[in-house]
């Protein structure tokens, strides 16, 4: 897939406020700084286009970007660490569980895992929780730069040998990088599949 554009659309916290047009939507979440502005402005090749920063937690509204005039990449507020009230990250929780539940435009949801660290008990729990509400996901590995391919294969195994103790078949899996843009073609190319996919059940 070639991304010809890639325009923001809206912001807002109520998934029944997103875009009314049926394009299908792929969802991206992670936990709080594992690189998911970095990641969606890699794939779009947009440097601009997502807003990072060092510090966990900018994203805190459900944020649209239209792709190719075709589809939406729909960038998640982050689960866990945020400097910010228990009150705001419980109402970040509600707005992010009740988009991932209820929009019917979504078609995949791409959990963001940090290819540098074992597996975190967070992050086991959401993808849990999507496994147990039927939501489709795929998990992409990101900062495989940052380390030799050896401690990544350890850490992606790990997950894996985690993630076999519950679920009978294991999701996609992809890894990336932000920085040498590893993983971007495969990840886009899902992603045209899942819309093939889609248009032929119509």
């Amino acid at each position: 897939m070639e991304i010809k554009s890639a325009t923001f659309t809206i912001s807002n916290s109520d998934y029944r406020k997103c875009p009314a047009d049926g394009r299908n939507e792929y969802a991206f979440i992670g936990r709080s700084n594992v690189g998911k502005s970095s990641l969606i402005n890699m794939l779009t090749r947009n440097k601009g286009l997502a807003k990072t920063s060092v510090r966990p937690g900018k994203t805190q509204l459900i944020n649209h970007f239209l792709i190719n005039n075709e589809w939406y990449l729909v960038d998640l507020p982050g689960y866990g660490y945020a400097r910010t009230s228990k009150t705001s990250r419980t109402a970040w929780q509600k707005m992010t569980s009740d988009y991932l539940l209820q929009r019917e435009t979504l078609v995949n949801t791409f959990v963001l895992i940090d290819s540098r660290i074992p597996p975190q008990r967070i992050d086991l729990e959401f993808i849990s929780f999507l496994g147990r509400n039927g939501v489709p996901l795929a998990i992409v590995f990101t900062k495989v730069d940052k380390q030799n391919q050896s401690e990544t294969a350890r850490n992606v195994n790990a997950f894996k040998k985690t993630l076999l103790e519950e679920w009978e078949e294991l999701p996609m899996m992809f890894l990336t990088s932000s920085v040498s843009g590893t993983g971007r073609d495969k990840v886009l190319a899902y992603i045209e599949q899942c819309n093939a996919a889609s248009s032929a059940e119509l």
